[in-house]
């Protein structure tokens, strides 16, 4: 049986075990590198991209972060997890902020705003009708979300959410690729 990593260091990783949990599929917490060798795929959950990137950085985690990646070995992120896996992130805070990598596009973090300026929206998403008979909607959460800027020619994008071009202009944030 495939085991199913999750990165436990902050953020929303108890409800991925749980959903997990609810497929048939074994899930266990990740927190320090040697776990990696454990699990054939890895979830970064949502959680405070900082925070986690401060708490992964005390316990070494990046390296072996890096290292499962560049396996090949299928990783997927959400929110905050999306910005580890960026190759390149804006937005960040003084200092910046450490990435795994791996995925070839350009985020930037918060860019729809405040906690306050919350949203749900609905988002058609064609893959879930057509391979999987679902629903042609999918209700997308943006809570402190990230954007995906730029997403490169090898990445598929699953869905998008319609920006105005001014927003995407008023960004005076300078990218930076922490991978190194």
């Amino acid at each position: 049986m495939a085991v199913v990593g999750v990165l436990a260091l902050q953020g929303s990783f108890n409800e991925h075990i749980a959903a997990l949990r609810r497929l048939g599929v074994q899930g266990v917490e990740i927190r320090k590198p040697e776990q990696l060798n454990t699990i054939s795929s890895l979830i970064i959950p949502g959680g405070e991209s900082t925070t986690m990137a401060k708490l992964a950085e005390y316990h070494n985690l990046f390296p072996a972060l890096r290292e499962f990646v560049q396996m090949g070995k299928p990783v997927w992120g959400t929110c905050a997890g999306l910005i580890f896996l960026a190759n390149k992130a804006i937005g960040q805070k003084t200092g910046g902020q450490y990435l795994v990598g791996g995925l070839d596009c350009t985020v930037h973090r918060n860019f729809f705003g405040s906690q306050i300026q919350s949203f749900e929206a609905e988002l058609s998403v064609p893959e879930l009708v057509s391979k999987e008979g679902g629903p042609e909607t999918f209700c997308g959460i943006f809570i402190r979300a990230p954007a995906i800027l730029e997403a490169g020619p090898e990445v598929q994008v699953l869905a998008d959410y319609p920006v105005p071009s001014s927003r995407l202009l008023s960004s005076d944030s300078s990218i930076e690729d922490q991978t190194a």
